[in-house]
């Protein structure tokens, strides 16, 4: 029974072909269904989950609410990837102002000096500093790099040509240290002092401006902007060209990962990094320079770095540390980044944000 074929039995024939024929009838009555089961296999990644393409998302938030939406997440995301990286970052700067040999056993020695004179939280400590200039950094930053890609996008494509990608991210470097700047030098002496010396972020004003002067608080600004060029640039066209080329590669449907988004982001800060780190160098001795008792030999962006070369050489001067910011960098950027994109799709995704 079990082995009979079902051509071997007229009758089960007979009724499988007039049963055919009504499924058939019926299926050319709604070609609908027919149409829309085919479509939704098409566009359903392979995964099984739906992914809201980005730009399209994008188009239903209006210009306000995208602002707010990147001050948020630009905010969190700065905080959080400068938490990770600070006991490095504390390391760096200390290395940086000093007219010391780097090296990584050194830097090793600093951070273990660092636990025993001041506990494990000694490393963090100028971290607070570190939030009140990173929080409205990066959201000025995040904020106002959409708003210059707003600008130079004039065709509303979804991505901007190479250059514009470059320009766009210069802008809002430039942008955000304009901004913020004082609070990037206090941040930096905070770091390096003990805790005597400066009792809270509005002592190191008051004490700054008693003792060196109201224009102390500007010292090391052209290098900084200088630098914020071509790193800021660096960055954010690196990050948006190896998102472009993700899109490129596997379409709308399938976003980046939070892992590629933080290898996009790493290796965005690594480039970022290296192109301006000599810059990096010349602003923090000319922020500490009242400190490390070189206020007469720090007085410009030229003579400061004049000065670094002829007594510490040009690697062993401007380089100085740069090891350290190829491990710190990629981590602090790719952290960023990918906070960053996380925070502001799931807030762009809530109606609240839509257009009406």
């Amino acid at each position: 029974m079990m082995g009979m074929k079902v051509s071997e039995s007229p009758a089960v024939k007979d009724l499988l072909t007039s049963e055919g024929i009504k499924i058939v009838s019926a299926a050319r009555s709604y070609p609908s269904i027919a149409t829309s089961a085919t479509s939704e296999d098409k566009t359903q990644p392979k995964d099984g989950h739906h992914h809201h393409d980005e730009h399209v998302i994008n188009q239903k938030v209006p210009n306000h609410h995208k602002i707010l939406t990147s001050l948020i997440a630009g905010a969190v995301a700065g905080s959080v990837a400068k938490t990770v990286i600070a006991p490095l970052d504390r390391t760096k700067i200390n290395f940086q102002i000093y007219n010391k040999q780097y090296s990584i056993k050194q830097a090793v020695i600093f951070i273990v000096d660092s636990v025993k004179r001041y506990g494990v939280r000694g490393l963090w400590r100028g971290n607070s500093a570190t939030m009140v200039r990173v929080v409205p950094y990066a959201s000025i930053q995040y904020a106002s790099h959409e708003q210059w890609k707003g600008v130079l996008n004039q065709d509303n494509s979804r991505y901007l040509t190479s250059g514009r990608r470059y320009v766009a991210g210069s802008l809002a470097g430039v942008t955000a240290v304009s901004c913020t700047y004082p609070l990037d030098l206090v941040r930096a002496r905070m770091a390096i002092t003990d805790k005597g010396k400066y009792k809270t972020f509005l002592h190191v004003f008051m004490k700054m401006y008693r003792e060196e002067g109201l224009r102390t608080v500007y010292r090391g600004f052209t290098p900084t902007i200088l630098g914020a060029i071509p790193y800021a640039g660096t960055s954010f066209f690196t990050y948006e060209t190896l998102k472009k080329a993700h899109h490129d590669y596997y379409g709308a449907q399938q976003a980046p990962s939070a892992i590629e988004r933080l290898c996009f982001g790493a290796i965005a800060g690594l480039l970022g990094q290296s192109s301006s780190y000599p810059l990096d160098i010349v602003r923090r001795r000319m922020q500490t320079a009242g400190l490390t008792g070189h206020t007469h030999d720090y007085t410009s962006l030229y003579s400061t770095a004049k000065y670094v070369i002829e007594t510490e050489g040009v690697i062993g001067g401007l380089y100085k540390g740069l090891s350290m910011n190829w491990i710190k960098g990629p981590i602090a950027v790719g952290v960023s980044f990918t906070c960053f994109d996380g925070i502001q799709n799931f807030l762009r995704r809530h109606p609240i944000f839509h257009d009406d």
